[in-house]
């Protein structure tokens, strides 16, 4: 018997699966909840794109949620065995970087910055540096469009160099502080394997190249001249940047006797270099050519893969193709939306409709399941933390239109997961426009597994089969999967990650098939959408909103007559 460990390193907590390499079958897990802010976030009342984390809370979380996953891996199976762990990966959120001193220990921990929140860990979804993002952007499409060929045509403020310039422009101490900006995914496996000094540690290719511009087809990170325009003290920070980046099938070194022993696993057991945890759990899910996951969580993020010896045409307004982000030997494509699952939950939790017993999730879903299409009258759209792609703006901000004194709480949560739907629906017609054909889409996430009228909505609208995959936990199997790959069919994995997926992914038996009554209604639903979308989210929007509520009142009064 041999098991591979997946380090999650999600928004508000970090997860330990354990899984047998034989047959994918996730013997235990633990999820340790970060400790600091409000549900692990340090947030800030006087700015809302504030969203900060406490580096202390990744090493404290990753030893009490490993520690516990082995516990609980004993008491399942009687004779398993820390000596038969093979290998070690690790996702996380992204972009979540960093500011390291010259020994690559977090700002943070110096007593000079406690309480600084500049010198925490910048969460992805911290939105502060939205000026920094149009301004590289411009500088971009005026000297390099080539870097924005490749993530969409616009730079976010989720992303790496945003925020560090935002950190530059408002605190320089802390920037002149900061030896180097370490991404969340590299530092836990540099921490892991000793290789925490800047300049030691493997800089892992999907974060790089999604989020930090970086393309060996122009020398890695963006040249040294391109920062110094936007600043000259961002182009100093270009030398010490690493200049090659690694896939997910390379080792990041060996677990250290000090964490062997703190986690209480062999030492020398290799970690993998990290990755983004939507991309991890792609390959969790068994992403492959023509399959599109899509993993729903606090926000969605779909993820293709298309061969590298085949051509590849860039899609404006997608995040990212990138060479090897996902696995190897494919391009890595990345789209999604900044908030999904936290548009639910902000109307259930923030709003509080009905209360704590008739506004629950369980409770709403119930009752909105009873409806039908159209039947509302209402239609949204999902921007309420902007818009990832394919408009990519994030100072976009979300809609409710059509309700009336009658409106009721559960016609207005079905309407929010209708408006995450079609963007879904969006993005795929994007990517279907530049040739990235999708035959196949496998959902992941709790979201995913738990609500089947939301996946028979997704259904309706994408016009497609939903599949789920077989694990809850897609992001964790797919570091595991990284973790047994790295380790080598010698000890017990194996050698690429084509054998890895076949014997260690599955899909659920339930699927959901588009009802063809529904289609019909939600393609109309569809276009006014779109219109919506155009009007308010394009520079040249001009679309003619005049008709749109009547014409939701004549789908509601149609829906209504038949119901």
């Amino acid at each position: 018997m041999s098991y591979s460990i997946g380090l999650d390193y999600g928004t508000n907590s970090v997860r330990c699966l354990i899984v047998d390499t034989a047959s994918g079958e996730e013997v235990a897990t633990a999820v340790s909840p970060y400790q600091t802010g409000e549900a692990g976030i340090i947030l800030q009342s006087s700015d809302h794109n504030v969203a900060r984390q406490n580096p202390a809370d990744y090493i404290q979380g990753m030893e009490a949620c490993v520690r516990e996953a082995l516990k609980n891996a004993r008491d399942q199976r009687r004779n398993f065995s820390t000596d038969q762990v093979i290998g070690i990966g690790v996702d996380a959120t992204s972009s979540t970087p960093l500011p390291v001193d010259k020994e690559g220990v977090p700002l943070s921990t110096h007593k000079e910055f406690q309480g600084n929140l500049n010198a925490l860990a910048w969460l992805w979804k911290d939105h502060t540096s939205y000026t920094e993002a149009t301004e590289i952007t411009d500088l971009a499409r005026k000297e390099k469009p080539q870097y924005l060929a490749k993530c969409g045509g616009t730079y976010s403020p989720e992303w790496y160099f945003s925020k560090i310039l935002h950190c530059l422009r408002t605190d320089r101490k802390v920037f002149e502080a900061a030896w180097t900006w370490i991404e969340l995914s590299d530092y836990v496996p540099a921490v892991l394997t000793g290789n925490t000094h800047p300049g030691q540690f493997k800089c892992n290719r999907c974060a790089a190249g999604h989020k930090g511009l970086f393309s060996e087809s122009w020398g890695g990170f963006p040249a040294r001249e391109f920062l110094t325009k936007l600043d000259p003290k961002l182009g100093t920070l270009r030398y010490r940047l690493a200049d090659k980046t690694y896939t997910i099938d390379t080792s990041a070194g060996g677990l250290t006797k000090e964490w062997a022993q703190k986690l209480g696993l062999p030492a020398g057991i290799p970690v993998a270099v990290g990755a983004i945890d939507a991309h991890m759990g792609a390959v969790g899910a068994g992403v492959g050519s023509g399959k599109l996951v899509q993993i729903i969580g606090t926000s969605a993020c779909d993820i293709s893969v298309w061969p590298s010896s085949q051509p590849l045409r860039d899609i404006p307004g997608v995040c990212g193709i990138v060479d090897g982000s996902v696995l190897p030997g494919y391009f890595g494509i990345e789209a999604g939306q900044a908030a999904v699952g936290d548009i639910y939950n902000w109307f259930v939790n923030y709003l509080q409709p009905g209360g704590a017993k008739n506004g629950s999730h369980e409770e709403l879903t119930r009752k909105a399941s009873q409806l039908k299409p159209g039947q509302s009258g209402l239609l949204a759209l999902d921007w309420n933390n902007g818009n990832r792609n394919i408009l990519a703006d994030q100072r976009l901000t979300g809609l409710l239109l059509g309700q009336t004194l009658h409106t009721r709480p559960e016609e207005i949560y079905r309407v929010l997961i209708e408006a995450t739907a079609f963007g879904m629906l969006a993005i795929i017609q994007q990517m279907e426009k530049y040739g990235v054909q999708v035959a196949e889409i496998i959902n992941c996430g709790g979201i995913a597994e738990k609500n089947a009228m939301l996946m028979q909505i997704y259904a309706d609208i994408v016009g497609r089969k939903m599949l789920v995959s077989r694990s809850a936990q897609t992001c964790a199997l797919g570091s595991a999967i990284a973790g047994a790959v790295v380790a080598g069919k010698a000890a017990g994995g194996y050698d690429n990650f084509e054998e890895a997926q076949k014997s260690m992914c599955g899909i659920k038996e339930r699927t959901f098939t588009p009802l063809p009554e529904n289609q019909k209604v939600y393609q109309r639903l569809y276009s006014l959408y779109q219109l919506l979308h155009d009007a308010f989210g394009r520079k040249d929007g001009s679309a003619h909103l005049a008709g749109v509520m009547k014409e939701l009142l004549a789908i509601k009064d149609q829906v209504n007559a038949t119901a």
